[in-house]
């Protein structure tokens, strides 16, 4: 992936908390594990990496009501700063800086989902799009689902309309402890699969969400649906810009998209339940198998719609 070095950056909605404690998400939030990487310790059963789901009312989150999250600032996402917000993007101003910098990376590919939502969503559906933000941290952060700590791998809080990452989850867990790829376009991904959930939240599917285990249940649906929606944005990244009509990323290669493609695989419920238990009982899958995120993640690739992208719809599974 390679950036327009012309591209001027918007550093707005991309915040760092520094440093911070937390625990396990609360009010209404899930925590999702990951492996301590000690014989006979860590997690029982599957671990849920990439999202968060926070789908039950009783959760507290309404997710049903007008196609959003609640906010603090009633514009559709949480304006507000966060606590110890850090200086961390204060130097990423063009696509230059974002090709020498993962930091700065991480800035451009936000404003390349902005600008591909923000024209997406409304042109294919009846849904306003309104932007999430993004934070990231180190160590823990309070959240609007609760305090989240490491242990818990990047999620969206739809409570805050924010997507939370602790960066250094994609070499301590995603490939070390997971097996998966290490390369330039792994956050991006799972970035672009965060964003879905938001797109989720926006267009009100969450809401859909009844049954939370299985193969075809509607959180593994709601979870190959944010693939295919990251697929989605992967397809169009190259024709992105930024505010003063720059093209933000210049080229995506096959090699990229493979990439997107491995990570997807690796956060399969059978493969991380081959490599925490030993076997593998579908009948806990949350997110779906290894073949089925990239089946979705290429069919948003491939197709770039979101009806292309209806994991809901009779016969999709």
């Amino acid at each position: 992936m390679r950036f327009n070095p012309k591209a001027r950056l918007d550093t707005s909605r991309v915040q760092d908390a520094g440093r911070g404690g937390g625990g396990g998400l609360g009010g209404g939030g899930m925590r999702l594990p990951i492996p301590s990487g000690k014989a006979g310790g860590g997690i029982g059963g599957f671990i849920l990496i990439l999202a968060l789901v926070l789908i039950s009312q009783c959760a507290g989150v309404d997710l049903t009501g007008g196609g959003g999250a609640p906010t603090s600032s009633g514009s559709g996402f949480d304006t507000s700063r966060v606590a110890g917000d850090s200086d961390r993007y204060a130097n990423c101003k063009t696509g230059a800086d974002a090709q020498e910098d993962v930091d700065c990376q991480r800035i451009a590919v936000e404003n390349s989902m902005f600008d591909f939502w923000s024209d997406a969503l409304p042109s294919q559906s009846s849904t306003a799009f309104q932007p999430a933000s993004m934070v990231t941290f180190t160590g823990g952060v309070d959240t609007g689902c609760g305090a989240a700590s490491s242990q818990v791998g990047p999620f969206y809080c739809p409570a805050d309309s924010r997507i939370y990452l602790d960066t250094t989850f994609f070499d301590d867990v995603l490939e070390r402890q997971l097996g998966g790829p290490d390369g330039g376009f792994v956050e991006p991904y799972v970035l672009a699969h965060e964003y879905g959930h938001h797109i989720q939240n926006l267009l009100g599917t969450m809401g859909q969400v009844r049954t939370q285990q299985g193969p075809r249940s509607d959180a593994v649906r709601l979870e190959l649906q944010a693939d295919c929606y990251a697929g989605m944005w992967a397809r169009a990244a190259t024709e992105t810009e930024d505010a003063q009509g720059q093209v933000l990323i210049s080229e995506l290669t096959q090699e990229d998209v493979q990439q997107a493609i491995d990570a997807a695989e690796a956060v399969g419920d059978d493969r991380i339940q081959e490599k925490t238990q030993g076997q593998v009982t579908e009948e806990s899958w949350t997110h779906g198998s290894a073949e089925q995120r990239a089946q979705w993640f290429v069919t948003g690739f491939q197709q770039g719609t979101l009806q292309a992208c209806d994991t809901f719809a009779e016969g999709a599974l």
